[in-house]
């Protein structure tokens, strides 16, 4: 494993200096789930949520969260985001909802965080919107699955 990039010798956290690194097309996606009582996935199948429609609001969500990573991770830059896509599927097998972002920048760091951040509001969201029928929901499986682009080059996740 290599140093932490965040990190001095002295120990004190620090935002990395990207100025002199080049701007490069990069990408992340990551996934998360939550899972819930069968009832509850059928009341948000059928719209019948209280709060409203829960799926197109947790995406939309996922999407603000991405935009706004740098205001919520301390040490994160600002990023101009080029597209970032949230996609919300049912899974009878958890039983719930499957969850997974993709950030892409053309920039100097990577959206590792952005793709990770939207999963996370958007997982936050779902629970917030049921929470009223099913507090037992459980978040989970918040990880990062692919990144493109940058110095550190590839990564996939093993499946």
């Amino acid at each position: 494993m290599s140093e932490l990039t965040h990190i001095r010798e002295s120990g004190e956290a620090h935002m990395v200096d990207v100025g002199d690194k080049a701007e490069t097309s990069r990408s992340a996606t990551a996934e998360a789930y939550v899972r819930m009582l069968p009832e509850t996935l059928a009341l948000i199948r059928a719209g019948d949520a209280k709060k409203g429609d829960v799926i197109g609001t947790a995406r939309l969500a996922g999407i603000m969260a991405a935009k706004k990573t740098a205001d919520l991770i301390p040490l994160c830059h600002p990023l101009m985001l080029t597209k970032v896509t949230l996609d919300i599927v049912e899974d009878d097998s958890l039983p719930g909802l499957r969850i997974t972002a993709t950030a892409r920048v053309t920039g100097k760091t990577g959206v590792e965080m952005e793709a990770l951040t939207a999963v996370s509001v958007a997982c936050l969201t779902i629970y917030d919107m049921a929470k009223a029928v099913d507090r037992g929901m459980e978040i989970g499986g918040i990880r990062l699955m692919e990144k493109i682009g940058g110095k550190s080059g590839h990564y996939r996740a093993e499946a």
